[in-house]
């Protein structure tokens, strides 16, 4: 998949995947395929080739992307660091950058790294391209600034090679994609659910004329977050959540309970092999009711098992979406985990979650003065989740409620925004 001089692309780049879609001639646009795949994992793996000299001054610093970084870090988790989740990142001014294997990298490097191998993946030159990329609603995180992650986001695109990237709203890309399917003027309403955040956008749709963006609306909750509720309320408690421990004798105190909110989430777990906390952990084992749990949450960690327990998650989650039930199995060592867990357990952790995202629509109809909805296009990995396609079938009527191209509609999409905004 080599496109011509100023070829026109879209570019999706995910939490979890990022997709590369190209205009065809004929108007309509294609991803490129990975393998048997449309998308590319959005992982790095790092490590260092020692000659010698020490990890900082004499190693070479070798590195993978996608499933090839999935790969190698399976094939060495001790000796390799794993990077996911990069994307969640942007809007937060709190990490500008990290130290690998003695190498330090800011955010941008980091992600301009992973986009220079995704490129090279699909057999895309950079040069003289017409790139629409997306952008998030609302990005991921705690005291996120939205307008700043657009600008990091730029900046990693140019450092990648890809100076002047143009940037959509990702659900206004689905929204294009699913304008195609349109034949007389209608309002669509998108849901565009990734892996860190959920955006909604209200597009009115005239053939021939265009498309007028009425209003958009996000908010930074998504798949991981459903996984996080998961070990949350499954897999934590067996690991010393809501235990105690004594310090001299003295009077319990609780395990820190933020240990576990960064042990559940992907994008954090990296951050906690490290010196101090290890150290930390190991204290209060010593000390506490049920040292056995806070063993395996150390091992779990100094042995790089969060891909392999991050895995068992993800697929019990997405078994939920065809199952009244199921079975959650994860053993390492010490830790023998086997549950049975029902959707409607599931569908109680997320009850939050799943509010945030009415309130998200809500605010998207106030903002266009509450019209008619002609039709409601849901689109990404979390709209297979039974109580969010129950969400709007409830609200909207579900013969309005269409699903489709869950990965690649938002970057096929891009680059009909790209042709549209580029001639």
């Amino acid at each position: 998949m080599s496109p011509a001089p100023k070829a026109v692309l879209g570019i999706d780049f995910g939490t979890t995947n990022t997709v590369l879609a190209l205009l065809n001639p004929d108007g309509t646009s294609s991803t490129a395929r990975f393998g048997t795949q449309d998308v590319f994992r959005s992982v790095l793996c790092f490590w260092a080739e020692d000659y010698g000299r020490g990890v900082a001054q004499g190693s070479r610093l070798r590195h993978e992307a996608g499933p090839a970084a999935i790969d190698a870090y399976l094939d060495d988790p001790l000796d390799s660091r794993l990077i996911m989740s990069m994307k969640t990142y942007l809007a937060q001014r709190s990490f500008s950058e990290t130290t690998i294997f003695g190498r330090r990298f800011t955010l941008e490097a980091l992600i301009a790294t992973f986009l220079r191998s995704f490129l090279a993946a699909a057999k895309v030159d950079p040069e003289g391209l017409r790139i629409v990329a997306g952008r998030p609603v609302r990005f991921a995180g705690e005291r996120t600034d939205d307008d700043f992650g657009e600008t990091r986001l730029r900046a990693a695109f140019a450092e990648a090679g890809m100076a002047g990237v143009d940037v959509a709203y990702e659900p206004e890309g689905a929204g294009y994609r699913f304008a195609r399917t349109l034949n007389a003027p209608a309002t669509v309403l998108i849901g565009d659910f990734g892996g860190g955040t959920s955006d909604f956008s209200l597009l009115r749709f005239v053939p021939g004329e265009g498309v007028e963006p009425l209003g958009h609306s996000g908010v930074g909750i998504a798949g991981d977050v459903f996984d996080y509720r998961i070990i949350d309320h499954v897999i934590a408690p067996r690991l010393g959540k809501g235990g105690t421990y004594r310090v001299m004798g003295g009077s319990e105190l609780p395990v820190p309970p933020e240990w576990y909110s960064s042990f559940a989430r992907w994008h954090r777990l990296s951050l906690m092999k490290n010196p101090r906390t290890l150290r930390d952990m190991r204290d209060v084992m010593r000390n506490a009711r049920d040292p056995h749990r806070l063993a395996n949450l150390i091992a779990l960690i100094e042995e790089e098992m969060g891909y392999r327990l991050y895995q068992t998650v993800s697929a019990t989650k997405a078994a939920l979406s065809g199952a009244d039930s199921v079975q959650l199995s994860f053993h390492h060592k010490e830790l023998a985990i086997d549950t049975e867990i029902t959707r409607e357990q599931f569908e109680g952790w997320i009850a939050a979650d799943i509010a945030q995202f009415a309130g998200a629509v809500d605010r998207v109809l106030e903002q266009a003065g509450q019209p008619a909805v002609d039709h409601v296009f849901l689109t990404g990995g979390t709209s297979f989740v039974p109580a969010v396609r129950r969400l709007f079938d409830e609200r909207f009527g579900a013969g309005r409620v269409t699903t489709g191209g869950e990965f690649v509609s938002v970057a096929e999409g891009l680059a009909l925004i790209a042709r549209d905004r580029h001639g």
